[in-house]
């Protein structure tokens, strides 16, 4: 049972690194508004009072609404009653369950002001099957995932642990000495150019920064501008972005870049607006809206999905809980230093992610939110997030056909605009299918002219990784005098081998190196 000490009691009670203690009303009309079971109400901060459990000493977490902000109070125990407030600009958050006593009712809580504590705050009555208590935080804007808030226990115990979120002024500092200079960002005191906010944006989707520096360079020196982009014919926009990957993006990049062409080169400055462009989705929109002008929103990537699933100890696995998440992520700049400083604190959210707050070892001795951090506290950081298992990656299979010339030709085709590799140029060969291709049904599909008698070897296999699926393709090999003109306008063009002019993606290019090994074109 919770134990309260006399209501007029003026001891202070410390709490963790960084938070300041709870001054709760006692007494009378300044009592501690229900959340004992004794009918109080909280009207101020004026009064501390003791909250512990009993032996064994656990955390326990209760919120309290006082005035016009939500107050969480901790008690470890009898020797150490901690309890702790966040700043007004701070938001009150209920996180992970553990084991406790039993308490009748609980106050949880996902906001800042009194107004969203009437709209938000759930009341949680013991007792109540956990298919309620998700629906109720469903409708008061909670978490879909009640495990990422509370737990039921045997006999209708539930305990709460809690975190606030952290400041952005911490954030901002640590960002102001250890920002990462990218040929994309702007230097302090600078504005960012929307063009190269876009241009990155685009291009960092699914790839790595140490990846995307060098293409972001050269389509940086052929297209300064968004009108220089608009008016490349496609091949060429495609052969600079060949082996970047997702070439859908560049399909895409070039139609944007050409739809804002025609706004007289100005892309919108809103996310309503952004989202109205070819390519660009929800974080996309958010992140050039923050970055470029100056929007106070933030971008979920997976650095700041990564970074806000610590700092809540968000235990929900991904891909389900990503929307909760995302939700969470939204009250990260709730603080006005992040309002007053859009670009800079998205950017830090990035660079907070990618340089400590990484995947696999998590530098929480040098994170600025550490002390703010549940998971860093409950000593599982490394382990977030949680990811669902996964089901096994799909297996697919192809032929391809590599056919030169005397004079070093190869035969290329165009492919489908529409599925993998779409618009790109590509050796023939027959659809991807799920079961293996034997040699006699491959070569029935490899290129034909009359009088044109190649003979095919098969140099070898080729395995390529997609994002849902690993592809298997049998490479075919062969070559001949001459090109019939019949072959060529039938099956596609006919392109110096390695001409670098010609955009192939990266399967292709290793079918062709594949073949080259094999010596068939000596």
């Amino acid at each position: 049972m919770l134990t309260h000490p006399p209501s007029r009691s003026s001891a202070s009670f410390s709490g963790p690194s960084g938070m300041s203690s709870i001054r709760t009303g006692g007494g009378g009309a300044g009592r501690c508004g229900g959340t004992c079971g004794r009918g109080c109400t909280v009207m101020s901060c004026t009064i501390f009072r003791r909250l512990t459990t009993p032996w064994p000493h656990v955390v326990l977490m209760r919120a309290i609404t006082v005035g016009a902000r939500c107050c969480s109070s901790i008690a470890t125990g009898p020797e150490q009653a901690t309890v702790r407030v966040p700043a007004l600009s701070r938001r009150g958050t209920v996180m992970a369950a553990r084991w406790g006593p039993t308490i009748s009712a609980q106050s949880v809580m996902t906001c800042t002001a009194a107004g969203d504590c009437l709209r938000k705050t759930g009341r949680l009555i013991a007792g109540r099957s956990a298919a309620m208590l998700r629906a109720r935080m469903a409708r008061r804007g909670g978490s879909g995932g009640v495990g990422a808030f509370f737990r039921l226990l045997p006999g209708g115990w539930f305990v709460i642990n809690g975190s606030v979120s952290p400041s952005a002024a911490d954030l901002l500092r640590w960002y102001d000495r250890h920002r990462r200079t990218l040929p994309w960002r702007a230097l302090p005191g600078q504005s960012a150019d929307p063009y190269r906010v876009w241009l990155s944006e685009i291009m960092l989707q699914q790839t790595t920064v140490t990846a995307v520096i060098p293409y972001f360079d050269r389509f940086l020196a052929a297209f300064p501008d968004v009108t220089a982009l608009a008016r490349a014919p496609q091949d060429r926009v495609m052969t600079l972005w060949a082996g970047l990957g997702y070439y859908a993006r560049a399909r895409n990049l070039h139609a944007c870049a050409q739809v804002v062409a025609g706004r007289g080169g100005r892309f919108p400055d809103t996310v309503e607006g952004l989202l109205e462009l070819p390519g660009i989705g929800t974080y996309t929109a958010a992140a050039i809206a923050a970055i470029a002008f100056g929007r106070p929103v933030v971008p979920v990537d997976g650095n700041v999905e990564r970074v806000t699933t610590r700092l809540f100890a968000l235990t929900d696995p991904l891909p389900a809980a990503r929307r909760a998440i995302a939700r969470q992520a939204m009250t990260l700049n709730d603080d006005a230093p992040a309002r007053a400083r859009p670009s800079d604190f998205a950017q830090a959210l990035f660079d907070l992610g990618a340089g400590i707050c990484t995947p696999r070892t998590p530098a929480c001795v040098l994170c600025p939110w550490r002390d703010a951090c549940a998971a860093n506290r409950q000593g599982i950081a490394a382990t977030l997030p949680r990811r669902a298992a996964k089901a096994a990656r799909p297996v697919r299979h192809g032929v391809h056909f590599c056919l030169t010339d005397a004079a070093g030709g190869l035969l290329l085709v165009r492919r489908p605009e529409k599925g993998l590799l779409g618009g790109m140029m590509g050796l023939p060969g027959p659809h991807w299918r799920d079961a293996p291709w034997l040699p006699a049904e491959a070569l029935a599909h490899a290129p034909a002219a009359p009088r044109l008698r190649p003979q095919w070897q098969k140099v070898g296999q080729v395995k390529h990784v997609f994002t849902h699926f690993t592809l298997l393709v049998d490479v075919y090999a062969a070559r001949v005098d001459t090109f019939p003109n019949s072959l060529v306008g039938a099956e596609g063009m006919v392109h110096p081998a390695g001409d670098g002019a010609v955009a192939l993606p990266s399967l292709m290019r290793k079918c062709v190196a594949l073949a080259q090994a094999a010596h068939v074109f000596d």
